[in-house]
């Protein structure tokens, strides 16, 4: 065995009701190294890790720690033999300090009182030791989510971790602040530290990472190093098949040419507008209720268009759509739906004239999480399945079942919590139950983002089948290459405002990021589209 190696993982297995979640999976860690694991969602990769922090027990297989073998009884055992996880969701107390957050029930001083200087000092020493600048004093909830995550980081290095796992750590983050943390990381690897670094950003894994390891299936499908690595590769090994599959997008003059089966749409043009924005107007942030952050956006979309909103963080998209199906009050401006102004104060008056809304935010916003799928994709198609005031339970069944087998939502039964559903299929029970309800227009915001690659062309071919039926989808993306591949316009937003409005045979992620950066003047370009 390679002497460097840290930690070794040898012939896991674990099996759930009706699913194998790994099969004999190896894994090995080196001292002063970055893993990275990589994999779509339900290849098992979260599961292993729970496994080595100790939340799940294994069903077979060996765990070895700098060559011994090893028994993980539960999660502090694993921080006691050096071993700890930094999850998505933080585990700090918001209430508290950067020092208190950092060295709780580990406080320095006597049984009655906390000697603080010295908490002060040994924290000052710990984020010097990783770079960083944070007053030790400072109130953790006033913190941003990367300075969050250095706090977490710092617990960990205090606790005199060896081996640290990052579950999808820059989720959160800006540009510069991956780079802060990328930084950290480096940090770590110079102290001798093994981090597995677990993300659906290839990019970023091909960037930080010394060697990288696919899942599928729950199965081990190959270790590359960064340099025998790219993105191509990494892809085609996750999913069995190449990245250019990606996207099922037809070209925009087919669309109304549905699939053998599917609504003839002889009559619908794709010029046909069916929904109109003008002066689309909001007051008033949790930051500050003096700002605009919706100013005079108008626009409009077409029938059986997949229409892109492009912005950077702030630009005002979601805010716009969430204007658009009443989840916020407007201010000023009128919706049209086939040329009638219609007046839409909430999301159940969106339901009525036909708009669904996918939200951004699939866990707090699109699902009861502890409740089955089966409610979760029927529960806004309930009055249309209740008859004398009961549901029926039939109906319901073999309504949802027709959408779990269209989507391929992938679980052991309908009666399966959410909650345990991989996030990729999450995003497909939130659009079920949409679909369900047979909306006109489909509101998508970020419908990609938290989701494998496999599972982003599964969204991409839904998108696709659903444009070319007829229905009409406005997409929120924050992935250009996304927009590009998929829109047929593209609305480019800054500050609040429209900046221009791109046929997609005219865009360039150049062009589309220029307009996405102006600032202090509104731009209104409308490249004009060729319908054959």
């Amino acid at each position: 065995m390679d002497d460097n190696v840290l930690l070794r993982m040898e012939n896991v297995s674990k099996a759930f009701p009706g699913v194998q979640a790994l099969a004999r999976v190896s894994l090995e860690a080196r001292a002063g190294e970055i893993l990275g694991l990589v994999g779509e969602n339900g290849a098992g990769k979260s599961t292993l890790m729970k496994i080595l922090s100790g939340a799940y027990p294994m069903d077979s297989g060996q765990i070895y720690l700098q060559g011994q073998p090893i028994t993980i009884k539960d999660p502090h055992h694993a921080l006691q033999l050096g071993i700890s996880v930094i999850y998505q969701e933080f585990n700090l107390m918001p209430n508290l300090t950067v020092m208190e957050n950092i060295f709780v029930g580990r406080y320095p001083g006597d049984s009655i009182f906390v000697d603080y200087r010295q908490l002060f000092r040994q924290t000052e020493e710990l984020l010097s030791r990783l770079g960083v600048s944070l007053p030790p004093t400072a109130i953790v909830r006033d913190l941003s989510v990367a300075e969050q995550q250095m706090v977490e980081i710092a617990k960990a290095l205090s606790m005199q971790v060896r081996v640290i796992i990052m579950d999808e750590p820059t989720s959160a983050l800006s540009g510069a602040e991956v780079q802060v943390l990328f930084n950290i990381m480096r940090e770590l690897k110079r102290q001798g530290i093994a981090v597995i670094f677990i993300s659906h950003r290839l990019q970023e894994v091909l960037t930080i990472c010394d060697h990288i390891m696919v899942l599928r299936d729950g199965r081990n499908v190959g270790m590359l190093t960064a340099a025998e690595a790219t993105e191509d590769k990494l892809v085609s090994m996750m999913v069995g098949r190449s990245r250019d599959e990606f996207f099922h997008k037809e070209h925009r003059k087919s669309r109304v040419k549905a699939r053998p089966g599917a609504p003839q749409l002889s009559a619908v043009r794709q010029n046909d507008v069916i929904l109109e924005v003008r002066g689309l107007t909001r007051r008033g942030s949790k930051f500050d209720p003096s700002a605009i952050v919706v100013k005079d956006v108008s626009f409009d979309l077409r029938r059986g268009e997949i229409l892109g909103l492009a912005g950077l963080v702030g630009a005002g998209r979601t805010e716009t759509v969430r204007l658009i199906v009443g989840a916020d009050k407007r201010d000023a401006g009128e919706i049209y739906i086939d040329g009638v102004p219609v007046d839409i104060n909430s999301p159940l008056d969106a339901i009525r004239h036909g708009i669904g809304y996918v939200p951004e935010d699939r866990k707090e916003q699109g699902l009861i999480l502890n409740q089955a799928l089966h409610f979760n994709i029927s529960l806004p198609s309930l009055a249309r399945l209740t008859r004398f005031g009961f549901v029926g339970q039939a109906q319901e069944r073999q309504s949802v079942q027709q959408f779990v087998t269209q989507l391929q939502i992938r679980t052991p039964s309908l009666d399966q919590i959410v909650w345990n559903l991989s996030g990729g299929n999450q995003q497909k029970v939130v659009i079920a139950k949409w679909l369900m309800l047979r909306p006109k227009i489909l509101i998508m915001d970020e419908p990609t983002r938290g989701i494998d690659v496999g599972a982003k062309a599964e969204i991409y071919a839904l998108m696709d089948e659903l444009a070319r039926s007829g229905v009409s989808i406005i997409m929120v993306s924050s992935e250009l290459p996304e927009l590009l591949a998929m829109s047929d316009r593209i609305v480019c937003m800054a500050e609040g405002r429209v900046t221009a409005i791109l046929d997609v045979s005219e865009a360039t992620p150049e062009i589309v990021m220029r307009y996405c950066t102006v600032q202090h003047e509104t731009l209104h370009v409308e490249a004009v589209q060729s319908n054959g």
